[in-house]
Protein backbone atom coordinates (compact mmCIF):
# COMPACT_ATOMS: atom_id res chain seq x y z
CA UNK A 1 0.00 0.00 0.00
CA UNK A 2 1.17 3.91 -0.18
CA UNK A 3 2.17 5.08 3.17
CA UNK A 4 -0.16 6.11 5.21
CA UNK A 5 0.31 7.30 8.86
CA UNK A 6 -2.56 5.60 11.52
CA UNK A 7 -3.30 9.06 11.92
CA UNK A 8 -4.11 9.48 8.92
CA UNK A 9 -5.63 5.80 8.36
CA UNK A 10 -8.07 6.66 11.66
CA UNK A 11 -9.17 10.07 9.91
CA UNK A 12 -10.14 8.31 6.54
CA UNK A 13 -11.89 5.49 8.12
CA UNK A 14 -13.62 7.48 11.18
CA UNK A 15 -12.05 5.33 13.49
CA UNK A 16 -10.77 6.23 17.21
CA UNK A 17 -6.99 4.95 18.01
CA UNK A 18 -6.24 2.42 20.91
CA UNK A 19 -2.59 1.99 22.43
CA UNK A 20 -1.05 3.85 19.57
CA UNK A 21 2.01 5.81 21.08
CA UNK A 22 3.04 7.71 17.88
CA UNK A 23 -0.05 7.83 15.44
CA UNK A 24 2.64 9.35 13.02
CA UNK A 25 3.95 5.61 12.42
CA UNK A 26 2.99 4.83 8.70
CA UNK A 27 2.21 1.35 7.03
CA UNK A 28 4.24 0.51 4.93
CA UNK A 29 3.35 -2.95 4.18
CA UNK A 30 0.15 -4.65 2.89
CA UNK A 31 -3.24 -4.81 4.36
CA UNK A 32 -4.20 -8.68 5.03
CA UNK A 33 -6.81 -10.19 6.78
CA UNK A 34 -5.43 -13.37 7.29
CA UNK A 35 -2.75 -13.38 9.97
CA UNK A 36 -0.56 -15.65 8.64
CA UNK A 37 0.41 -13.23 6.19
CA UNK A 38 0.69 -10.12 8.50
CA UNK A 39 4.45 -8.88 8.63
CA UNK A 40 6.58 -5.85 8.92
CA UNK A 41 4.63 -2.62 8.47
CA UNK A 42 1.69 -4.44 7.90
CA UNK A 43 -2.20 -3.13 8.62
CA UNK A 44 -4.12 -6.48 9.79
CA UNK A 45 -8.12 -6.45 9.43
CA UNK A 46 -9.42 -8.07 12.23
CA UNK A 47 -12.43 -10.05 10.83
CA UNK A 48 -14.79 -12.05 12.50
CA UNK A 49 -15.87 -15.09 10.54
CA UNK A 50 -18.35 -18.04 11.66
CA UNK A 51 -15.83 -19.92 13.19
CA UNK A 52 -12.47 -17.64 13.61
CA UNK A 53 -12.33 -14.02 15.26
CA UNK A 54 -9.69 -12.38 14.08
CA UNK A 55 -9.77 -10.39 17.07
CA UNK A 56 -8.00 -13.21 18.55
CA UNK A 57 -5.18 -12.75 16.79
CA UNK A 58 -3.86 -9.38 17.34
CA UNK A 59 -0.92 -10.11 19.68
CA UNK A 60 0.32 -12.41 17.39
CA UNK A 61 -0.10 -9.87 14.13
CA UNK A 62 1.81 -7.15 16.25
CA UNK A 63 4.51 -9.46 17.44
CA UNK A 64 4.68 -10.52 13.30
CA UNK A 65 5.75 -6.83 12.76
CA UNK A 66 2.09 -4.79 11.81
CA UNK A 67 1.75 -1.83 12.93
CA UNK A 68 -1.93 -1.78 14.10
CA UNK A 69 -5.14 -3.95 14.29
CA UNK A 70 -8.02 -2.10 12.31
CA UNK A 71 -11.21 -3.86 14.73
CA UNK A 72 -14.05 -3.28 15.92
CA UNK A 73 -13.15 -3.30 19.68
CA UNK A 74 -10.03 -2.60 21.28
CA UNK A 75 -7.54 -5.32 21.14
CA UNK A 76 -4.76 -4.67 23.87
CA UNK A 77 -2.13 -3.60 20.69
CA UNK A 78 -2.01 -0.62 18.73
CA UNK A 79 -5.14 -0.30 16.80
CA UNK A 80 -7.89 1.47 15.08
CA UNK A 81 -10.77 0.98 16.32
CA UNK A 82 -14.50 1.88 13.69
CA UNK A 83 -18.17 0.31 14.16
CA UNK A 84 -17.89 -1.81 10.67
CA UNK A 85 -14.15 -3.22 9.62
CA UNK A 86 -15.45 -4.24 6.11
CA UNK A 87 -17.17 -0.29 5.36
CA UNK A 88 -13.56 1.11 6.98
CA UNK A 89 -11.48 -1.57 4.64
CA UNK A 90 -13.83 0.23 2.04
CA UNK A 91 -13.49 3.59 2.91
CA UNK A 92 -9.54 3.20 3.07
CA UNK A 93 -9.28 1.65 -0.37
CA UNK A 94 -11.52 4.39 -1.89
CA UNK A 95 -8.75 7.03 -0.51
CA UNK A 96 -6.23 5.12 -1.82
CA UNK A 97 -7.13 4.78 -5.21
CA UNK A 98 -7.93 8.42 -5.46
CA UNK A 99 -4.01 9.06 -4.50
CA UNK A 100 -3.02 6.67 -7.06
CA UNK A 101 -2.20 7.38 -10.78
CA UNK A 102 -3.45 4.43 -11.61
CA UNK A 103 -5.80 3.61 -14.61
CA UNK A 104 -8.81 1.52 -12.86
CA UNK A 105 -9.50 -0.94 -15.48
CA UNK A 106 -12.84 -2.65 -13.47
CA UNK A 107 -14.35 -6.17 -15.21
CA UNK A 108 -17.67 -8.67 -14.68
CA UNK A 109 -19.56 -11.35 -16.51
CA UNK A 110 -21.51 -14.35 -15.69
CA UNK A 111 -18.49 -16.71 -16.86
CA UNK A 112 -14.83 -16.31 -17.27
CA UNK A 113 -14.02 -13.05 -15.21
CA UNK A 114 -10.71 -14.54 -13.44
CA UNK A 115 -9.24 -16.00 -16.79
CA UNK A 116 -10.03 -12.86 -18.71
CA UNK A 117 -8.29 -10.95 -15.76
CA UNK A 118 -5.50 -13.04 -16.01
CA UNK A 119 -5.20 -11.85 -19.48
CA UNK A 120 -5.82 -8.88 -19.31
CA UNK A 121 -2.95 -8.50 -16.26
CA UNK A 122 -0.42 -10.70 -18.35
CA UNK A 123 -1.03 -8.21 -21.42
CA UNK A 124 -0.77 -4.74 -19.64
CA UNK A 125 1.77 -6.04 -17.89
CA UNK A 126 4.45 -5.91 -20.59
CA UNK A 127 3.40 -2.22 -20.75
CA UNK A 128 3.53 -1.15 -17.28
CA UNK A 129 3.42 -2.25 -13.77
CA UNK A 130 -0.02 -3.73 -12.90
CA UNK A 131 -1.86 -5.24 -10.40
CA UNK A 132 -4.90 -7.26 -10.06
CA UNK A 133 -6.93 -9.56 -8.52
CA UNK A 134 -5.33 -12.50 -7.16
CA UNK A 135 -7.61 -15.50 -7.80
CA UNK A 136 -11.58 -14.91 -7.57
CA UNK A 137 -11.22 -12.35 -4.56
CA UNK A 138 -14.34 -9.99 -6.41
CA UNK A 139 -16.32 -9.43 -3.38
CA UNK A 140 -16.62 -6.41 -0.91
CA UNK A 141 -13.30 -7.62 0.90
CA UNK A 142 -11.17 -8.91 -1.49
CA UNK A 143 -11.61 -5.96 -3.93
CA UNK A 144 -10.70 -3.73 -1.37
CA UNK A 145 -7.89 -5.57 -0.23
CA UNK A 146 -6.35 -5.79 -4.01
CA UNK A 147 -6.82 -2.06 -4.54
CA UNK A 148 -4.81 -1.24 -1.46
CA UNK A 149 -1.51 -3.69 -2.65
CA UNK A 150 -1.57 -0.81 -5.09
CA UNK A 151 1.59 1.10 -5.00
CA UNK A 152 3.31 4.35 -6.16
CA UNK A 153 4.70 2.71 -9.29
CA UNK A 154 1.15 0.46 -9.80
CA UNK A 155 0.28 2.18 -13.53
CA UNK A 156 -2.82 -0.16 -13.81
CA UNK A 157 -4.93 -1.94 -11.44
CA UNK A 158 -7.33 -4.45 -12.53
CA UNK A 159 -10.26 -5.99 -10.72
CA UNK A 160 -12.75 -8.13 -10.81
CA UNK A 161 -15.79 -7.73 -9.87
CA UNK A 162 -18.64 -9.81 -8.52
CA UNK A 163 -22.63 -9.82 -7.75
CA UNK A 164 -24.88 -11.91 -6.34
CA UNK A 165 -27.38 -9.22 -6.50
CA UNK A 166 -28.82 -5.76 -7.95
CA UNK A 167 -26.59 -3.29 -6.36
CA UNK A 168 -23.44 -4.95 -5.61
CA UNK A 169 -21.66 -4.01 -8.34
CA UNK A 170 -22.85 -0.09 -8.06
CA UNK A 171 -21.02 -0.30 -4.29
CA UNK A 172 -17.70 -1.87 -5.71
CA UNK A 173 -17.99 0.78 -8.53
CA UNK A 174 -18.25 3.49 -5.47
CA UNK A 175 -15.26 1.95 -3.62
CA UNK A 176 -12.96 2.02 -6.28
CA UNK A 177 -14.31 4.08 -9.31
CA UNK A 178 -13.44 2.29 -13.06
CA UNK A 179 -12.24 4.20 -15.90
CA UNK A 180 -12.61 1.54 -18.16
CA UNK A 181 -15.64 -1.25 -17.43
CA UNK A 182 -15.95 -4.46 -19.51
CA UNK A 183 -18.84 -6.49 -19.44
CA UNK A 184 -18.20 -9.82 -20.76
CA UNK A 185 -21.53 -12.00 -20.77
CA UNK A 186 -24.98 -12.17 -19.40
CA UNK A 187 -25.28 -15.85 -18.41
CA UNK A 188 -27.39 -18.11 -15.98
CA UNK A 189 -24.86 -18.11 -13.19
CA UNK A 190 -26.50 -18.00 -9.47
CA UNK A 191 -29.85 -17.36 -11.60
CA UNK A 192 -31.61 -18.93 -8.37
CA UNK A 193 -30.27 -15.92 -6.56
CA UNK A 194 -31.15 -13.61 -9.73
CA UNK A 195 -34.73 -14.69 -10.71
CA UNK A 196 -33.30 -14.62 -14.73
CA UNK A 197 -31.16 -13.42 -16.97
CA UNK A 198 -32.80 -9.29 -17.15
CA UNK A 199 -32.09 -8.96 -13.28
CA UNK A 200 -28.47 -10.24 -13.87
CA UNK A 201 -28.16 -8.00 -16.91
CA UNK A 202 -29.09 -5.26 -14.69
CA UNK A 203 -26.59 -5.89 -12.14
CA UNK A 204 -24.09 -6.25 -14.38
CA UNK A 205 -24.69 -3.16 -16.48
CA UNK A 206 -24.21 -1.19 -12.96
CA UNK A 207 -20.26 -1.23 -14.19
CA UNK A 208 -21.45 0.51 -17.84
CA UNK A 209 -23.35 3.12 -15.76
CA UNK A 210 -20.28 4.24 -12.88
CA UNK A 211 -18.10 4.73 -15.81
CA UNK A 212 -16.87 8.68 -16.22
CA UNK A 213 -18.14 10.33 -20.06
CA UNK A 214 -16.34 9.90 -22.76
CA UNK A 215 -14.74 13.22 -22.96
CA UNK A 216 -13.41 12.03 -19.70
CA UNK A 217 -11.41 9.49 -20.61
CA UNK A 218 -14.42 6.46 -19.89
CA UNK A 219 -14.59 3.46 -22.14
CA UNK A 220 -17.78 0.75 -21.68
CA UNK A 221 -15.63 -2.46 -23.49
CA UNK A 222 -19.13 -4.64 -24.22
CA UNK A 223 -19.47 -8.02 -25.62
CA UNK A 224 -20.99 -7.68 -29.09
CA UNK A 225 -21.82 -11.45 -29.43
CA UNK A 226 -24.00 -11.06 -26.24
CA UNK A 227 -26.91 -9.57 -26.81
CA UNK A 228 -28.31 -8.64 -22.97
CA UNK A 229 -23.96 -7.25 -23.48
CA UNK A 230 -24.65 -5.23 -26.21
CA UNK A 231 -27.62 -3.55 -25.17
CA UNK A 232 -25.69 -1.91 -22.01
CA UNK A 233 -24.27 0.67 -24.70
CA UNK A 234 -27.01 2.97 -24.08
CA UNK A 235 -26.77 2.95 -20.03
CA UNK A 236 -23.10 4.50 -20.40
CA UNK A 237 -21.96 8.03 -21.18
CA UNK A 238 -18.51 6.17 -21.46
CA UNK A 239 -17.01 5.71 -25.34
CA UNK A 240 -18.10 2.40 -26.31
CA UNK A 241 -15.79 -0.10 -27.95
CA UNK A 242 -17.03 -3.85 -29.00
CA UNK A 243 -15.02 -7.08 -29.67
CA UNK A 244 -16.77 -10.46 -30.59
CA UNK A 245 -16.14 -12.36 -33.78
CA UNK A 246 -18.95 -9.86 -35.07
CA UNK A 247 -18.12 -8.25 -38.11
CA UNK A 248 -19.59 -5.11 -36.22
CA UNK A 249 -17.30 -5.66 -33.51
CA UNK A 250 -13.74 -2.88 -32.87
CA UNK A 251 -12.04 -5.84 -31.75
CA UNK A 252 -12.48 -9.16 -33.28
CA UNK A 253 -11.22 -12.52 -34.23
CA UNK A 254 -11.27 -13.91 -37.79
CA UNK A 255 -10.12 -17.66 -38.85
CA UNK A 256 -10.76 -19.18 -35.37
CA UNK A 257 -9.42 -22.86 -35.16
CA UNK A 258 -8.02 -25.18 -32.58
CA UNK A 259 -4.44 -26.39 -32.87
CA UNK A 260 -4.41 -30.41 -32.63
CA UNK A 261 -3.60 -30.17 -28.99
CA UNK A 262 -6.74 -28.05 -28.32
CA UNK A 263 -5.73 -24.78 -28.21
CA UNK A 264 -6.96 -21.57 -29.84
CA UNK A 265 -5.56 -20.16 -32.47
CA UNK A 266 -7.12 -16.87 -34.53
CA UNK A 267 -6.10 -13.38 -36.20
CA UNK A 268 -7.05 -10.81 -34.37
CA UNK A 269 -8.13 -7.44 -35.75
CA UNK A 270 -8.04 -3.49 -34.26
CA UNK A 271 -9.36 -0.61 -35.07
CA UNK A 272 -4.93 -0.16 -35.75
CA UNK A 273 -4.09 -3.31 -37.29
CA UNK A 274 -3.82 -7.35 -37.03
CA UNK A 275 -1.88 -9.90 -35.92
CA UNK A 276 -2.00 -13.52 -35.55
CA UNK A 277 -2.45 -15.49 -31.67
CA UNK A 278 -1.88 -18.76 -30.81
CA UNK A 279 -2.83 -19.18 -27.30
CA UNK A 280 -0.89 -21.64 -24.72
CA UNK A 281 -4.66 -21.97 -22.93
CA UNK A 282 -7.08 -24.75 -23.41
CA UNK A 283 -10.67 -24.73 -25.49
CA UNK A 284 -12.14 -22.32 -27.56
CA UNK A 285 -13.90 -20.38 -25.27
CA UNK A 286 -10.86 -18.33 -24.30
CA UNK A 287 -10.88 -16.74 -27.72
CA UNK A 288 -14.09 -14.27 -26.26
CA UNK A 289 -11.63 -14.10 -22.97
CA UNK A 290 -8.35 -13.12 -25.09
CA UNK A 291 -10.57 -10.59 -27.63
CA UNK A 292 -12.12 -8.79 -24.18
CA UNK A 293 -8.34 -8.27 -23.24
CA UNK A 294 -7.00 -7.28 -26.34
CA UNK A 295 -9.90 -4.81 -26.40
CA UNK A 296 -9.04 -3.27 -23.21
CA UNK A 297 -5.40 -2.73 -24.24
CA UNK A 298 -5.80 -1.57 -27.32
CA UNK A 299 -7.74 1.36 -25.83
CA UNK A 300 -4.81 1.82 -23.23
CA UNK A 301 -2.96 2.65 -25.99
CA UNK A 302 -1.11 -1.16 -27.02
CA UNK A 303 -0.58 -1.96 -30.74
CA UNK A 304 -2.03 -5.26 -32.44
CA UNK A 305 1.37 -6.59 -32.99
CA UNK A 306 2.36 -6.20 -28.97
CA UNK A 307 -1.16 -7.67 -27.53
CA UNK A 308 -1.10 -10.26 -30.01
CA UNK A 309 2.54 -11.65 -28.42
CA UNK A 310 1.54 -11.35 -24.47
CA UNK A 311 -1.66 -12.83 -25.60
CA UNK A 312 0.42 -16.09 -27.08
CA UNK A 313 2.61 -16.12 -24.14
CA UNK A 314 -0.01 -15.82 -21.62
CA UNK A 315 -0.62 -18.78 -19.11
CA UNK A 316 -3.18 -19.36 -16.64
CA UNK A 317 -2.40 -18.04 -13.40
CA UNK A 318 -5.42 -19.54 -11.65
CA UNK A 319 -5.58 -22.55 -9.63
CA UNK A 320 -8.13 -25.12 -11.09
CA UNK A 321 -9.20 -23.37 -14.35
CA UNK A 322 -8.08 -25.96 -17.10
CA UNK A 323 -5.09 -26.96 -15.48
CA UNK A 324 -3.44 -29.09 -17.81
CA UNK A 325 -1.17 -31.86 -16.11
CA UNK A 326 0.66 -34.96 -18.64
CA UNK A 327 1.27 -37.78 -16.66
CA UNK A 328 4.46 -39.85 -17.60
CA UNK A 329 2.22 -42.63 -18.92
CA UNK A 330 0.27 -40.22 -21.25
CA UNK A 331 -2.89 -39.56 -19.10
CA UNK A 332 -3.79 -35.86 -19.67
CA UNK A 333 -5.69 -34.50 -16.57
CA UNK A 334 -7.37 -31.69 -17.04
CA UNK A 335 -8.24 -29.74 -13.95
CA UNK A 336 -11.23 -27.08 -14.02
CA UNK A 337 -13.24 -27.94 -10.62
CA UNK A 338 -12.84 -24.49 -9.00
CA UNK A 339 -16.16 -23.80 -9.89
CA UNK A 340 -19.01 -24.40 -12.73
CA UNK A 341 -21.90 -22.92 -14.53
CA UNK A 342 -23.74 -23.84 -17.84
CA UNK A 343 -22.23 -21.66 -20.13
CA UNK A 344 -18.15 -22.54 -18.75
CA UNK A 345 -19.39 -26.66 -18.73
CA UNK A 346 -20.24 -26.64 -21.90
CA UNK A 347 -17.01 -24.84 -23.18
CA UNK A 348 -15.20 -27.35 -21.02
CA UNK A 349 -16.87 -30.20 -22.66
CA UNK A 350 -15.73 -29.01 -26.56
CA UNK A 351 -12.32 -28.16 -24.63
CA UNK A 352 -12.34 -32.20 -23.80
CA UNK A 353 -13.41 -33.39 -27.21
CA UNK A 354 -10.49 -30.83 -29.08
CA UNK A 355 -8.17 -31.97 -27.07
CA UNK A 356 -9.12 -36.07 -27.19
CA UNK A 357 -9.44 -36.42 -31.30
CA UNK A 358 -7.79 -39.80 -31.72
CA UNK A 359 -8.04 -40.64 -27.41
CA UNK A 360 -10.42 -42.12 -25.06
CA UNK A 361 -11.90 -39.17 -22.90
CA UNK A 362 -13.13 -39.06 -19.66
CA UNK A 363 -16.21 -36.20 -18.01
CA UNK A 364 -15.83 -36.22 -14.58
CA UNK A 365 -18.91 -33.77 -14.15
CA UNK A 366 -20.82 -32.69 -10.39
CA UNK A 367 -23.22 -30.57 -9.61
CA UNK A 368 -23.38 -26.67 -10.96
CA UNK A 369 -25.16 -24.72 -7.89
CA UNK A 370 -27.25 -22.01 -7.94
CA UNK A 371 -29.02 -22.44 -10.27
CA UNK A 372 -32.63 -22.26 -9.23
CA UNK A 373 -35.82 -23.88 -11.30
CA UNK A 374 -33.51 -24.19 -14.03
CA UNK A 375 -31.32 -26.84 -12.30
CA UNK A 376 -33.06 -29.83 -13.90
CA UNK A 377 -33.10 -28.59 -17.22
CA UNK A 378 -29.69 -27.52 -16.66
CA UNK A 379 -28.26 -30.85 -15.71
CA UNK A 380 -30.16 -32.62 -18.09
CA UNK A 381 -28.36 -30.21 -21.34
CA UNK A 382 -24.63 -30.83 -20.01
CA UNK A 383 -25.09 -34.34 -19.80
CA UNK A 384 -26.37 -34.51 -23.54
CA UNK A 385 -23.87 -32.56 -24.80
CA UNK A 386 -21.27 -35.38 -23.50
CA UNK A 387 -23.19 -37.97 -25.68
CA UNK A 388 -23.28 -35.21 -28.92
CA UNK A 389 -19.52 -34.39 -28.40
CA UNK A 390 -18.60 -38.10 -28.17
CA UNK A 391 -17.37 -37.96 -24.74
CA UNK A 392 -16.27 -41.70 -24.21
CA UNK A 393 -17.69 -41.62 -20.21
CA UNK A 394 -19.40 -39.49 -18.46
CA UNK A 395 -19.07 -39.90 -14.78
CA UNK A 396 -21.75 -37.99 -13.02
CA UNK A 397 -20.30 -37.56 -9.03
CA UNK A 398 -23.10 -36.91 -6.30
CA UNK A 399 -26.83 -36.48 -5.42
CA UNK A 400 -29.52 -35.78 -7.45
CA UNK A 401 -27.75 -32.95 -9.58
CA UNK A 402 -25.35 -36.01 -11.07
CA UNK A 403 -28.23 -38.13 -11.29
CA UNK A 404 -29.67 -35.51 -13.73
CA UNK A 405 -26.67 -35.24 -15.58
CA UNK A 406 -26.65 -39.18 -15.76
CA UNK A 407 -30.25 -39.19 -16.93
CA UNK A 408 -29.58 -36.74 -19.84
CA UNK A 409 -26.63 -38.44 -21.44
CA UNK A 410 -28.57 -41.78 -21.01
CA UNK A 411 -31.91 -40.31 -22.96
CA UNK A 412 -29.12 -38.88 -25.42
CA UNK A 413 -28.31 -42.23 -26.00
CA UNK A 414 -26.01 -43.26 -23.79
CA UNK A 415 -25.85 -46.98 -23.43
CA UNK A 416 -24.35 -49.74 -21.21
CA UNK A 417 -21.38 -47.83 -19.31
CA UNK A 418 -20.91 -44.83 -21.74
CA UNK A 419 -22.30 -43.11 -18.39
CA UNK A 420 -21.90 -43.84 -14.79
CA UNK A 421 -23.69 -42.08 -11.80
CA UNK A 422 -21.11 -42.72 -8.37
CA UNK A 423 -21.65 -41.24 -5.15
CA UNK A 424 -19.16 -39.02 -4.12
CA UNK A 425 -15.84 -37.82 -5.20
CA UNK A 426 -13.48 -41.39 -3.48
CA UNK A 427 -16.19 -43.67 -5.81
CA UNK A 428 -15.05 -41.88 -9.01
CA UNK A 429 -10.99 -41.66 -8.08
CA UNK A 430 -11.57 -45.45 -7.39
CA UNK A 431 -13.65 -45.78 -10.67
CA UNK A 432 -10.58 -44.10 -12.64
CA UNK A 433 -7.62 -45.66 -11.16
CA UNK A 434 -9.08 -48.80 -12.49
CA UNK A 435 -10.00 -48.10 -15.46
CA UNK A 436 -7.69 -45.48 -16.84
CA UNK A 437 -5.62 -46.62 -19.79
CA UNK A 438 -2.60 -44.72 -21.16
CA UNK A 439 -3.35 -41.67 -23.66
CA UNK A 440 -6.66 -40.90 -22.30
CA UNK A 441 -8.00 -37.40 -21.50
CA UNK A 442 -9.76 -36.70 -18.19
CA UNK A 443 -11.81 -33.73 -17.36
CA UNK A 444 -12.81 -32.74 -13.95
CA UNK A 445 -15.36 -29.97 -13.13
CA UNK A 446 -18.25 -28.75 -11.19
CA UNK A 447 -18.80 -26.06 -8.66
CA UNK A 448 -16.30 -25.33 -6.05
CA UNK A 449 -18.81 -26.50 -3.10
CA UNK A 450 -18.29 -30.04 -4.26
CA UNK A 451 -15.01 -30.22 -3.87
CA UNK A 452 -14.10 -32.27 -7.12
CA UNK A 453 -10.68 -31.30 -7.42
CA UNK A 454 -9.74 -34.14 -4.74
CA UNK A 455 -10.15 -36.00 -7.96
CA UNK A 456 -8.12 -34.69 -9.96
CA UNK A 457 -4.99 -34.26 -7.54
CA UNK A 458 -5.66 -37.88 -6.93
CA UNK A 459 -4.74 -38.56 -10.28
CA UNK A 460 -1.94 -36.68 -10.91
CA UNK A 461 -0.46 -38.48 -7.40
CA UNK A 462 -1.11 -41.81 -8.76
CA UNK A 463 1.79 -41.29 -11.19
CA UNK A 464 3.57 -38.42 -10.20
CA UNK A 465 6.77 -38.70 -10.80
CA UNK A 466 7.82 -36.74 -13.78
CA UNK A 467 4.70 -35.34 -14.29
CA UNK A 468 5.03 -32.51 -16.58
CA UNK A 469 2.10 -29.33 -15.32
CA UNK A 470 1.56 -26.68 -17.55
Amino acid sequence: MIALSLAEIAAVVGGQTHDIPDPSVLVTGEVVRDSREAGPGSLFAAFVGERVDGHDFAAQVVGQGAVAVLASRPVGVPAIVVDDVQTALGALARHVVRRLGATLVALTGSAGKTSTKDLIAQVLRTKAPTVFTPGSLNNEIGLPLTALSATEETKFLVLEMGARGIGHIRYLTDLTPPKIGLVLNVGTAHIGEFGGREQIAQAKGELVEALPAAEDGGAAILNADDPLVRAMASRTKAKVVLFGESAEADVRAENVRLTDTGQPAFSLHTPSGASDVTMRLYGEHHVSNALAAAAVAHELGMSAEEIALALSEAGSLSRWRMEVTERPDGVTIVNDAYNANPESMRAALRALAAMGKGRRTWAVLGKMAELGDEALAEHDAVGRLAVRLNVGKLVAVGGVEASWLQLGAYNEGSWGEESVHVSDAQAAIDLLRSELRPGDVVLVKASRSVGLESVAQALVEADAEGVDAR
